[in-house]
Order: structure tokens, then C-alpha cells, then sequence
């Protein structure tokens, strides 16, 4: 079977969305970590446009602020026209927020495997670790030499398995913009040497094949080659399409929004349960009703890697972990969720990221011998 997982470059149209979204967010969390937001971008051409629903008693300038983060990302801010439209947040949502039930319905999922340091599926992990390694190439080589790239770009890694077990890469895709007039003698070389450093050599083999921009030239990218929209990139941002997923973005969400918050909550989960040697694989699914302080349900799937029965497995973890989402929040707390907006929000070697840490894994080992 041969798997394959695809990672954006930070430059790609709907990762500047996302980014931006979360970093809008960000600022308005470290003025008020109270703040409840739903914030979406789109990008085409010049046009920026910011909408959502905001609550807070934070003040920012949105305008500006997206500008700013424009910026980091290596655009030009003074290019955009900024469009802002932002509403206050329903206080519908609010009455069942603020009894500390869900701020809306909705499934979510989280997954860990062995085989990675992450406990992640390996294809994710490397589609990343290029995408990490082309966006630094094309920064450094934008500033030395000025005009090798442009900042737009995504790369897939396709993986072949022989029963769970991964035995070599087939094909790796790297999609790269350059500037134009920089014939492909000049920068095949170096997309070439990005590859071979992140492919471990064991994976290589003869038949690998390497496609570089393969309708033959990427030169008109980002936002004057294809829109951009927060939430399009569900799947480079959390499992590379080898797990489920229920939907919802991520980005631009505060924590009441279980979107986000419960699917960083079953990673946790789930990664703990692999992490204890309870199962090889494991999938967890929450489903919230909003305003609802309890999941309507909770499910798992080790996919027959286990040898403890779900049901046992369901009531351990109803044992060790609280499913409210207020106590999701509280646990979570208040970080820069900007961090997270380009290489993936789990799966990431990040020890401060509360839904990354194996702070279980013991007493999951110690119940589970009760059963």
C-alpha cells in the first residue's frame, strides 16, 4: 500500500489565511484571554479580506494587524487592500458558552501511531520536515541572491508500506515558485539537496523518483494564481488525510470552539494511548452538541492493534481524561496558536504544546493492568 501526505509552504495562499487568522487571534488572547472569536481570511490578488465574529475586551487595530503578520509571512503589506468585517459573536452561543458547554456541535478526531518520534504517520512527518526545509531555502536564497523564488509552494511524500511497515519512498513532489527567467539548471540542485537531506536514505532506493514543478515551470503564484481561504488545508494540518477528520477549521478559532479545542484534546488522548503501549494505532472521536457541557459521544478505534477490547479501553479513558470543554480550555490555557499555523497544529515536536505531552502515560499503563 502506498500512502502519501502533502505540506504547504508558508507562502501558499491558503496557509497566509490561516496564519493570519491566528495571528489576529493571538493578539487578541494576549489582551484578553476571555476572548471568543471566529475569524476567516481570503486573499485574492491584492485584496485581503478579514470577516468573523469577535467578543473581547481586547483593542486592535485589524487592518494593521494583518498587515503585520502579511509581512512576517514575506509579502508585501502595502500591496493588499484590507476588507474588514467584523460582527460581535451571537449571544445565542453565548448562554451555553458561559455555562461552560460547547461553543458548537460538531466531531472531532485525533490519531497517534508508532513508527515516528511524533507518533505520527510517516508521510505527514516528512511532507513537513520538506515543506520546513524548502521554506527556509527559499528565504535564504531570496535574500543572498535576491531572485531564485518566490515564497509560494506545497511538496507530497509518497510512501510505500509492506503490512504497516514503511519500505521506501516511491515519488516525491516538490511544487516551488521561482522567479522569472531562473532556468531549472539553477534551482533543481538545490530543491534536490533539500529532498535527499529529509528522505532518510533507508527509504531511497533506485526507483524513487523526484518530480520538480512538473508542468515544467511555477512562476505566477500565490494570491494572482488562486485565491486563498482560512480552513483549506485541513488535512496538512493535522494528518496528511491518513486519519479522519470532522470538518471543522482550526484557525482563527478561540478554544469555546470545539472545533478546535476537542481536536487537540482526542490528539492527546490518542497519543497517550500509544504512547503507554496500549495499541499501535489509535483514532479517538468526540461529538459535541453546543451549549452541551458533556460529549454526546465518545468513540475509538485501535484498527486491531490492541490487546485490550475498546469498550475496556473507552471506560479507561473516561477514567483518566475530562471531556468538558471547559476543562479542555483550562488545560489547554492561552499560547501563540500563530506557531502552529504553517507546519501543522499536532503531530509537532513542541514540549510547551499542552495536547503533545505524555503527562499519562503512567496512569494509563497502571489502570490498564487493573483490567
Amino acid at each position: 500500500m502506498i500512502k502519501t501526505s502533502e505540506s504547504v509552504f508558508k507562502g501558499h495562499p491558503d496557509k497566509i489565511c490561516d496564519q493570519v487568522a491566528d495571528y489576529i487571534l493571538t493578539k487578541l488572547l494576549n489582551q484578553d484571554k476571555h476572548t471568543r472569536a471566529g475569524i476567516e481570511c481570503l486573499i485574492k490578488d491584492d485584496l485581503f479580506v478579514i470577516a468573523g465574529e469577535v467578543s473581547t475586551q481586547a483593542i486592535i487595530d485589524y487592518t494593521k494587524t494583518a498587515k503585520d503578520c502579511l509581512d512576517l509571512i514575506g509579502l508585501n503589506s502595502n500591496e493588499f487592500h484590507i476588507l474588514e468585517k467584523i460582527s460581535v459573536q451571537s449571544s445565542d452561543i453565548a448562554l451555553g458558552v458561559d455555562k461552560g458547554g460547547a461553543g458548537d456541535q460538531g466531531i472531532m478526531y485525533g490519531y497517534a501511531e508508532k513508527g515516528t518520534e511524533e507518533l505520527m504517520p510517516l508521510p505527514i512527518v516528512l511532507s513537513r520536515k520538506l515543506a520546513r526545509k524548502l521554506d527556509n531555502l527559499t528565504k535564504e536564497f531570496s535574500t543572498i541572491l535576491s531572485t531564485f523564488f518566490g515564497i509560494d509552494g506545497k511538496c507530497q511524500v509518497s510512501v510505500d508500506y509492506d503490512k504497516e511497515v514503511p519500505k521506501k519512498v516511491t515519488i516525491v513532489v516538490v511544487s516551488i515558485q521561482t522567479k522569472p527567467g531562473i532556468p531549472r539548471r539553477i534551482y533543481e540542485p538545490l530543491v534536490l539537496s533539500c529532498v535527499y537531506e529529509v528522505i532518510p536514505k533507508r527509504l531511497i532506493t533506485n526507483d524513487t523518483r523526484v518530480l520538480i514543478n512538473p508542468t515544467g515551470e511555477f512562476v505566477k503564484g500565490g494570491s494572482y494564481a488562486d485565491s486563498g481561504l482560512t480552513g483549506r488545508k485541513l488535512q496538512c494540518d493535522s494528518y496528511g488525510g491518513l486519519a479522519l477528520h470532522g470538518g471543522g477549521a482550526w484557525s482563527g478559532k478561540d478554544l469555546s470552539k470545539v472545533d478546535r479545542s476537542a481536536s487537540y484534546y482526542a490528539r492527546y488522548i490518542a497519543k497517550n494511548i500509544v504512547a503507554a503501549n496500549l495499541a499501535e494505532k489509535c483514532e479517538i472521536g468526540i461529538a459535541y452538541a453546543i451549549g452541551i457541557d458533556k460529549p454526546v459521544s465518545v468513540s475509538i478505534n485501535t484498527f486491531g492493534s490492541s490487546v485490550y477490547d475498546e469498550e475496556t479501553l473507552l471506560r479507561l479513558i473516561h477514567n483518566v481524561f475530562d471531556f468538558r470543554p471547559s476543562s479542555i480550555t483550562r488545560e489547554i490555557g492561552v499560547f501563540d496558536f500563530f506557531e502552529l499555523a504553517s507546519y501543522g497544529h499536532v503531530g509537532v515536536l513542541i514540549d510547551t504544546l499542552p495536547w503533545e505531552r505524555l503527562d499519562k502515560v503512567d496512569i494509563l499503563k497502571e489502570l490498564a493492568n487493573d483490567y
